[in-house]
């Protein structure tokens, strides 16, 4: 899952940085507008977390402009400014979710796991197809109800068609999910991980199907061995 935080302060964007990767989160830090707005054309996000106090554009400035553009990605916003009129005001502009500081960060991760996991369609914390589950809340996948041993590759692959289990999922927005920093993941790679991943899968009732020029397909089978 890849979140974009937008948050000016170095220490708090570093310790959120660090805290959100330790639950497998890719983080992609902007201290100021202009950049998040960059990044969001660069690569898709799953969630924003949005500082209202931006040193180049007012936070609630940035959110009514992502939302005129009909940018749809979830935005909590997680600011100092706790009042009622600035709440109001962001969930007028679009935003999904408002927490203030100092905040918990259980709370936060909470929020953040619920806006994502709600986007997708998805309301429960478990999703299956055949003998597989995804448990979206501890971030692993079960196999007949056990902790399926996978590669980070692998696991970013089967999450990211789990959450999109009977929808068509493009080659390039897997590309773009495992992506980390510069470092982009090439067709060549995201084949051989589906290659691999194809046989982990196979004997728990899952198949993922290859759609010439679309991309890739997860199914139930039961052709099971």
């Amino acid at each position: 899952m890849n979140i974009l935080l937008v948050e000016d302060d170095p220490v708090l964007a570093d310790g959120l940085s660090h805290t959100l990767r330790q639950s497998c989160y890719d983080v992609t830090s902007a201290a100021t507008a202009t950049y998040a707005e960059g990044m969001l054309l660069a690569k898709n996000f799953d969630l924003i977390v949005l500082d209202l106090g931006l040193p180049d554009m007012d936070g609630q400035k940035l959110l009514r402009n992502l939302r005129t553009r009909q940018v749809t990605v979830p935005v909590l916003v997680l600011t100092a400014r706790d009042a009622l009129d600035d709440r109001i005001e962001a969930l007028k502009k679009g935003a999904d979710d408002y927490m203030t500081k100092p905040f918990d960060l259980a709370e936060l991760e909470t929020r953040i796991h619920a806006l994502i996991r709600r986007s997708y369609g998805n309301f429960s914390k478990d999703i299956v197809c055949g003998r597989l589950t995804l448990d979206t809340l501890e971030h692993r996948v079960l196999a007949d109800g056990e902790p399926l041993i996978l590669f980070a590759r692998e696991y970013g692959i089967l999450e990211s068609l789990m959450l999109q289990i009977g929808r068509v999922v493009s080659k390039e927005k897997i590309a773009q999910r495992l992506a980390t920093g510069d470092d982009e993941l090439g067709d060549n790679a995201i084949e051989v991980n589906i290659h691999r991943l194809r046989k982990r899968i196979k004997p728990y009732g899952a198949r993922i199907r290859t759609l010439r020029g679309l991309g890739y397909l997860l199914e139930e089978h039961s052709d099971e061995v």
